[in-house]
């Protein structure tokens, strides 16, 4: 710990914290749903899915910007004993499956647009991992850290379409490789002392103390080493030890310093941050921007990379009102023909009141328009245009196209799954959202 000065220790702090922010987002989330069993948000522990096949509506409130496109399933997995063994059925219908590891980046994806939609069998493996591949597997994932999270996303028609939508979840499983092969178990790693989450941990010096027990299930990359070596002269080194009281005064004051400063760094990079295009990817798309991984894990944890489902929205009007406020206008969205949202899967957009992102309550129980929305009425010419108002259009060709909003503001997010190269690279472009006279 002494091996570095307060300015090496602050700079070093500012840049482990950026770097390490990602880890301890992932850890907020992995501890109450695969470490804490009384917790509401519990899946079960590792190695088990939790599935969600109802539709969101107004009254659920605990998740923001909520979509009913695809319902999650959860799961986590330890790979310190052995791979695991992902199973899929045949799947009519887009579906995604990414795996994360422990600093948010992406290890790899089972679904519709990478591997197909037909069943198959697909190996998860952990670092160092140099056994035999067994015959019939579809794929291999190779993770760099020990434990692995699943944020899956399978696509729902409707209210009507969840027995469906169970069914094809409930045939997704997990299991150990030796129980797949139907050999025995091998010896099981110590349970680890899980330290409990605390909100405060993200400001202090108690970051550090969290991270270190977290590199103990990650090993050190080769492009990460010198992060890594400076971290372990701090005494920040995996082997969940780390004692903040041990640091010296000026050099405890530095580091306090460098998560100041860490912190201002992301605040300041998030308000330039246009889009999430480049926030969310594997390792070898991410690269070593590390501060680009931080403001995907702070602007929206488990964000699928563009090329799986493109994400943007309306904030503002053609007018320049921002938000725009369904209490004082009407607004229109037109899609020209031939401009629509060009998609492999589809596209949808959601109507959220503001301040809270949440759905917006409405007699016809819509919450978001898109290809799939059952009667809508397309232009003569093959465009659509879209009524955004708080109560219903009176002429009938207008209801059918009734994007219901809330009396006051509100914000639209599009989402467009298996995005055409034209969406990615800007040739498409969204319409305004034009006030109606």
């Amino acid at each position: 710990m002494e091996h570095l000065s307060p300015d090496e220790a602050r700079k070093t702090a500012a840049e482990a914290w950026i770097w390490g922010y990602p880890l301890l987002e992932n850890y907020r989330t992995l501890y109450p749903q695969a470490v804490d069993p009384d917790d509401p948000r519990s899946v079960g522990g590792f190695g088990r899915f939790r599935h969600y096949s109802q539709p969101f509506s107004p009254a659920n409130t605990d998740i923001v910007t909520p979509n009913n496109d695809t319902p999650y399933s959860w799961g986590w997995l330890d790979l310190r004993a052995e791979p695991w063994v992902v199973s899929v059925p045949a799947v009519n219908r887009y579906y995604v499956l990414p795996f994360h590891d422990l600093d948010t980046s992406y290890v790899g994806y089972i679904g519709a647009r990478t591997t197909g939609q037909e069943a198959g069998h697909h190996l998860v493996a952990g670092p160092g991992f140099e056994g035999e591949v067994p015959e019939g597997m579809a794929g291999v994932l190779r993770a760099d850290s020990f434990l692995v999270g699943i944020l899956g996303r399978t696509y729902l028609a409707g209210a009507e379409d969840v027995e469906e939508l169970r069914a094809i979840q409930d045939r997704y499983q997990l299991r150990p490789l030796s129980e797949f092969l139907g050999e025995p178990a091998p010896p099981a790693p110590a349970e680890p002392v899980w330290p409990a989450w605390h909100e405060d941990a993200l400001d202090s010096v108690e970051f550090f103390t969290l991270l270190d027990f977290l590199l103990g299930f990650f090993p050190v990359l080769d492009s990460e080493r010198d992060l890594r070596e400076r971290l372990a002269a701090l005494g920040v080194d995996g082997r969940g030890e780390f004692e903040p009281s041990t640091l010296l005064p000026d050099v405890k004051a530095a580091v306090e310093q460098g998560i100041s400063e860490g912190r201002a760094t992301l605040e300041a990079a998030k308000r330039n941050a246009a889009d999430s295009t480049g926030w969310f990817g594997t390792r070898a798309e991410l690269g070593t921007d590390y501060l680009i991984r931080a403001i995907g894990a702070d602007k929206g944890l488990y964000g699928l990379p563009a090329a799986e489902a493109w994400y943007a929205g309306w904030t503002q009007d053609d007018q320049g009102n921002r938000p725009p406020d369904a209490s004082q206008r009407d607004y229109v969205l037109h899609f020209p023909a031939g401009r629509l949202p060009p998609s492999r899967f589809f596209w949808s957009a959601t109507m959220y009141r503001l301040p809270e992102r949440l759905l917006v309550d409405n007699p016809i129980d819509r919450y978001s328009i898109g290809d799939r929305t059952p009667g809508i009425v397309y232009d003569e010419d093959g465009g659509l245009t879209v009524h955004v108002r708080k109560d219903a259009p009176q002429d009938p060709k207008e209801a059918a196209n009734w994007l219901p909003a809330p009396d006051g503001p509100f914000s639209i997010v599009i989402r467009v799954y298996g995005p055409d190269p034209a969406v990615l690279d800007h040739t498409w472009a969204m319409p305004q959202l034009t006030v109606h006279d």
